[in-house]
């Protein structure tokens, strides 16, 4: 009798029901993956194989298959989340053991620690860093992994080592308004001559700039460039008759209100001047900046080394009042220009970085962490570890949004996101669930049909029965 064959068919079917129940109540579990129920017929097989004219014996559920498509990404406003595009998972650890995940909904515990909704810490590649400050010259070591962890403390201070001055010296500037210094080869020389220079007196000097640069403490302090347009001649002209017009501006240093003469004094005096008429790193000297006729500066050299082609200026030590590290600087007028045109303040900006505090933390596209800090700083943590294995089916799944590694699966591979088969990552965003309700719905009745009708089949069988039973 089919009894045991319908049996079959209901068991199948209340599992296919199972499976598409389990896939609704997860459509709103973030990295979720859908499954189905894959069954096959079942025979009562004899030596020598299946006669044509067996029946079949019903029905078993095979495999409960997860389906690892790609589910929609959707932006959150904690930085924090983090989701995947493309193949990949998530490395987690706890005490247990290592697992992989697809759910990027990440948090911190009381340690700041990078955790998931149920502790296990976000595993990345530990930064190994090769240059100065570490940010961009960082590479990562692939072979290990480590915890991610956010510390409460104060970021550490960088002191300034280098300014970029991208300014543009006004090229318009006649010759009346150029500043004489009245000596002639004293290019270098603002505290003497026709025009002292005063930082009080703005007839003294065309334009300034001011910076903010930190000493190793990570204490401010305000670095001011003043620009002057001179007219050396040499030799001093007979009266009435016009200077020398040279394309030179003198940039008197001073930080906190304290001179800081150039270590080299920038440009090279015209070949007539030797560079020894200056000496460098004295109060009254300036660096000296000197342009072509099409605006653009002339290769500096570190006063008597005319092989550099330098075009920045280091400057003498400055030393801090609080005990701080001497701050030595160097500037860089690469891209200062004197064009026809008004000044004007490209960029001006500095290496330094005063104390600060943790505000959070970003992950780049690539995978790597940074802390960041209230002083703008920040730090690199790591590079997010992705994994994947040859066939995601084969994982083990064991709640929680969580896989464990398998022989089924294959052997797990280690990179850096957005290499090789790996996908990269969206920072303040998650990976939604992959599953439809619509087709879900549309499962879900035709497993109740299929359910209905081999009961069906179980009453159909039953009045057989007792159609036997009753004959006499």
């Amino acid at each position: 009798m089919p009894f045991r064959i319908a049996l079959s068919g209901l068991h199948s079917s209340a599992t296919d029901l199972k499976v598409t129940g389990n896939n609704i109540a997860n459509a709103a579990t973030t990295g979720f993956k859908q499954s189905r129920a894959e069954f096959v017929d079942v025979y009562a097989s004899a030596y020598g194989g299946i006669s044509a004219v067996t029946n079949g014996s019903g029905v078993r559920t095979s495999n409960i298959r997860q389906l690892f498509s790609q589910g929609n990404i959707e932006y959150t406003d904690n930085s924090t989340d983090i989701a995947i595009t493309g193949q990949g998972f998530f490395i987690v650890n706890d005490d247990k053991g290592r697992y992989l995940s697809r759910n990027g909904t990440f948090g911190l515990n009381r340690d700041g620690d990078v955790v998931n909704s149920t502790g296990q810490k976000l595993q990345v590649f530990p930064p190994v860093v090769t240059g100065a400050g570490g940010a961009s010259n960082t590479l990562f070591n692939t072979g290990s992994l480590q915890s991610v962890t956010l510390s409460n403390t104060i970021g550490a201070p960088i002191a300034t080592t280098s300014v970029d001055v991208n300014v543009n010296l006004d090229g318009n500037i006649t010759n009346a308004d150029y500043i004489p210094l009245g000596t002639a080869g004293a290019y270098y020389e603002h505290g003497t001559g026709v025009t002292p220079f005063d930082p009080n007196d703005p007839t003294t000097f065309h334009h300034v700039t001011a910076t903010t640069v930190y000493d190793s403490l990570g204490g401010d302090h305000t670095a001011q460039l003043y620009y002057r347009k001179i007219s050396n001649p040499d030799p001093l002209p007979a009266p009435g008759v016009d200077p020398i017009v040279n394309d030179l501006w003198q940039v008197v240093t001073y930080i906190d209100g304290q001179e800081v003469p150039p270590t080299n004094n920038g440009l090279p005096p015209p070949a007539v001047v030797p560079p020894a008429v200056s000496v460098a790193g004295t109060a009254g000297n300036a660096a000296l900046l000197q342009f072509n006729n099409d605006g653009t500066l002339l290769d500096t050299s570190t006063v008597g080394d005319p092989a550099s082609v330098s075009k920045s200026v280091v400057y003498d030590l400055f030393r801090p009042s609080t005990g701080a590290a001497d701050v030595q600087i160097t500037i860089d007028f690469g891209a200062t220009t004197q064009y026809g045109d008004d000044f004007a303040v490209n960029e001006l900006s500095q290496d330094g970085f005063t104390t600060g505090r943790l505000t959070g933390f970003d992950v780049a596209k690539n995978g790597v962490v940074f802390a960041r800090y209230t002083n703008g700083n920040a730090e690199v943590l790591g590079m997010v570890a992705l994994a994947n294995v040859p066939n995601p089916q084969g994982l083990n799944q064991k709640g929680d949004s969580l896989w464990s590694e398998s022989f089924d699966a294959g052997d797990t591979v280690l990179g850096q996101p957005g290499t090789a088969s790996l996908g990269l990552l969206q920072s303040g965003a998650l990976e939604a669930s992959t599953v439809e309700i619509a087709d879900q719905l549309v499962n879900m009745i035709i497993s109740q049909r299929n359910y209905q009708a081999n009961a069906q089949v179980i009453s159909t069988a039953d009045q057989l029965t007792q159609t036997l039973l009753n004959i006499r």
